[in-house]
């Protein structure tokens, strides 16, 4: 999952009993299948089901250099295991091309601390640092020199290290310049190092409550930086700053071409075509690591959904979508959207997307399609799917969260054409509360995902119950939806009435 994110209000669910709608748990069954009805097919989606198409995505990501980011074998790979699932299960599958602007590394960053003591940084989001974007290759190995540190910090937003020439005076040309997050923006900071002489940068987060962690995108502002720039955390510039003298290595490899990546789209055979339920999740991981709870979780989870519910005969055509590159920019669902004639838009009465399912420090986010939480909704029908999923959990005496519907994730281009829509995502980067932590349980104060776009997000970043009950909530509405999507999807009815009379 890409961007970043408002934090929700919480609903104030418990273990209460409420008059659920026709729409929430619904489904006529037809004479035969197994999982004709909604009951029979939560019961069958199962959540170690779900965990055993993850442990594949693990294995996929270990035999390909640790990712299954799009435009590599990692991702190919992925793509083959789903593609093939579905085949099996019965669905008409087309795998959809696309090119696409790979933007990474060839080799593996590296920050790695040669004295007074040895010790290698963890590359990532939430981990010691990360490359800032528009910084040049290189390789350096040299003496850190510390550029008018204020440790410990002071207020917020007040360290000015980097900020002026006269910060490097007495700066030996050669070394690497170790500056501070503060008042000036990086660019200058940079700037003034490649003036001095320094042979390479990091910065580091500046150290007060909510400035310790790299958990930010930090940008150089364009092109002509010459030496390689690093962010770090507060604590890593902490510790190379106490010892003066300090060495370190720095290796930075990037890349950028034109790849070719895909969608999996998986239809059923049985259906309406002319209203379509389509329920998504991306299918890439970034290039740091396999990407499990992102976006193995809401990929694991619709699959899981798919085969189970391909043992049923729906009324409504059910369209299921593995996106890839939305890590680079929504870009699978969003060429998928573009493709797609004003009547093949109108055939589609919904859609659903999921999006880090099982953080392991989550909250059940849901959508927030009406637009009471954020003030921003979605399109007509958006509201209806807001409130079955908040049926969903209110039937099971959970609480739940609205979480900010504005694009962040592959919804974006459905609800830019005005196609209703919804999900869940139990949380990424953001701090948890100590109000969420309390009525979700897990720990305040750290982030709800802590191994976000980072090497650690594996198998072992997976929450169990949090991935078990929001795959039974997809569950519930998949399986309400193939035989009844209500109100929802007004456009799908005025699509079929038109084709009617010509």
């Amino acid at each position: 999952m890409r961007s970043r994110l408002r934090k929700g209000v919480l609903g104030a669910i418990t273990a209460v009993a409420v008059a659920v709608s026709p729409l929430a748990f619904t489904g006529t069954a037809s004479a035969a299948p197994n999982n004709n009805s909604v009951r029979k097919l939560v019961k069958a989606v199962q959540g170690e089901n779900v965990k055993k198409h993850l442990k594949a995505l693990q294995a996929i990501a270990t035999a390909n250099g640790g990712t299954r980011v799009s435009g590599t074998p990692g991702y190919d790979a992925s793509r083959d295991y789903v593609a093939r699932k579905l085949r099996a299960a019965g669905y008409d599958v087309t795998i959809q091309p696309f090119e696409f602007t790979f933007s990474g590394y060839v080799t593996p960053p590296v920050l790695r601390q040669n004295s007074p003591a040895q010790k290698t940084y963890t590359y990532g989001f939430f981990a010691d640092y990360v490359a800032m974007a528009e910084s040049p290759e290189g390789s350096v190995t040299g003496t850190v020199q510390a550029v008018d540190l204020t440790l410990p910090p002071g207020p917020e937003n007040t360290s000015t290290s980097g900020c002026e020439t006269s910060d490097f005076n007495g700066f030996v040309a050669g070394n690497i310049a170790l500056m501070q997050r503060g008042v000036c923006n990086f660019r200058v900071k940079v700037d003034n190092a490649m003036a001095a002489g320094a042979s390479a940068v990091i910065i580091f987060n500046e150290g007060q409550t909510g400035r310790t962690e790299v958990d930010l995108n930090p940008s150089l502002g364009g092109p002509g930086v010459t030496v390689p720039s690093f962010f770090a955390s507060f604590a890593v510039g902490q510790e190379l700053a106490a010892a003066p003298g300090t060495t370190v290595t720095m290796n930075w490899d990037p890349i950028v071409e034109q790849r070719t990546t895909y969608n999996v789209i998986a239809e059923s055979r049985k259906g309406d075509p002319d209203n379509v339920v389509m329920l998504g999740a991306h299918l890439d991981s970034v290039q740091e690591g396999p990407g499990i709870n992102d976006n193995g979780s809401g990929s694991a989870g619709i699959l899981e959904v798919a085969l189970q519910l391909a043992k049923t005969k729906p009324k409504n055509q059910m369209r299921f979508a593995f996106w890839g590159a939305e890590e680079f920019g929504l870009l699978g669902s969003d060429h998928y959207v573009a493709t797609l004639s004003e009547e093949e838009r109108a055939e589609i009465a919904l859609y659903l997307n999921f999006d880090m399912i099982a953080s392991p420090n989550y909250t059940f986010g849901i959508y927030d399609g009406d637009g009471d939480a954020f003030g921003t909704s979605g399109p007509a029908g958006s509201d209806v799917i807001e409130e079955d999923f908040e049926k969903f959990f209110a039937g099971r005496g959970l609480p739940y969260t609205a979480t900010a519907f504005t694009g962040r994730s592959d919804y974006g281009p459905f609800i830019a054409v005005g196609i209703p829509s919804g999900g869940l995502f139990t949380g990424a980067e953001v701090l948890k509360t100590e109000e969420e932590a309390e009525i979700f349980g897990g720990t305040a104060g750290i982030p709800l995902d802590p191994c976000y776009h980072s090497v650690c997000d594996t198998i072992q970043n997976i929450n169990d119950h949090a991935l078990d009950v929001n795959s039974d909530a997809i569950a519930t509405l998949a399986g309400t939806y193939a035989f009844d999507t209500g109100t929802i999807g007004a456009t799908a009815p005025a699509q079929r009435a038109a084709k009617s009379a010509t």
